[in-house]
């Protein structure tokens, strides 16, 4: 009794588990076509799967309320690390990455796997 009881636990937990994860996180389709992976607690990061820079960290991503994420972004191809935010809605991502306080940025969508 106590040990299917034990299973029963288990498995709500793991489910419960699933349920609690960030919709955020996950593997994304970029604009480039590129795999890119989030993952993380408080503070999402951003690391490429697949492509030229496969591997390699390019974000750091904190929950700000409403869907919306806000933190740094860095571009792969020179190294450069941008003021970066994003809007979850449904499977899209919209990312962008700013600078001089917003009043140059460079967006665009990426698509959940």
């Amino acid at each position: 009794m106590f040990r299917k009881l034990s299973l029963a636990l288990a498995a709500t937990l793991i489910v419960a588990g699933a349920a609690w994860a960030d919709p955020i996180e996950g593997n994304w389709k970029t604009q480039a076509g590129e795999t890119a992976a989030i993952a993380g607690g408080g503070s999402f990061s951003i690391t490429l799967r697949s492509g030229k820079y496969a591997g390699k960290t390019i974000g750091s991503l904190k929950a700000t309320g409403d869907n919306k994420y806000a933190g740094n972004i860095t571009d792969p191809a020179n190294d450069k690390t941008y003021s970066g935010k994003a809007t979850l809605s449904g499977s899209s991502l919209k990312m962008s990455g700013c600078v001089l306080g917003g009043l140059i940025c460079k967006s665009q969508t990426w698509h959940k796997l």
